[in-house]
């Protein structure tokens, strides 16, 4: 488990970049946090970081959005804020098989019809800014988060010192 405390957009923004940089090659993230709590700013970040050109749109009202990444591949970002029931996942055709990327929003609104999270990101309002916690949930994620350590040496000065 990582901690971080995030003084404004940018250091989300470099956070984002550090997770697209250590990133698997197929992993699921869960976004957690109130609204507000900056998971679709961090999910942007990701994305841009990852190739994503033009615009990253929310997917609050589409629920969710599909986008090329430079490698070829494809991320999902949802949103499940809307849902009210995780049967009504079925009907957006989600196929696991499809997207190599999974950043999800408000993930315990389609329990038991997702994939099972290899990252928790746990965001929440702090003073000023923001509180961030990684939790792996599956090797992949232990991996993850063991990459992201050792591509970026000092990974928790970088968002202290800026603190």
């Amino acid at each position: 488990m990582k901690s971080f405390w995030l003084a404004d957009s940018a250091h989300t923004d470099r956070l984002g970049e550090m997770l697209a940089r250590s990133r698997p090659p197929l992993a699921v993230v869960h976004l957690k946090g109130d609204l507000g709590a900056g998971k679709s700013t961090l999910a942007r970040a990701l994305l841009r970081a990852l190739g994503v050109r033009g615009s990253i749109r929310s997917p609050t009202y589409t629920l969710v959005e599909r986008y090329p990444l430079a490698d070829g591949r494809e991320a999902w970002h949802l949103d499940l804020y809307r849902i009210g029931d995780p049967g009504e996942l079925e009907f957006l055709g989600l196929d696991p098989d499809e997207a190599t990327l999974w950043l999800i929003e408000w993930p315990e609104r389609g329990a038991g019809s997702l994939p099972p999270a290899d990252l928790v990101v746990e965001m929440a309002v702090e003073g000023g800014g923001r509180r961030v916690v990684l939790s792996p949930a599956s090797p992949v994620g232990t991996g993850w988060l063991e990459q992201l350590a050792r591509e970026n040496a000092g990974l928790e000065a970088a968002f202290a010192a800026d603190s």
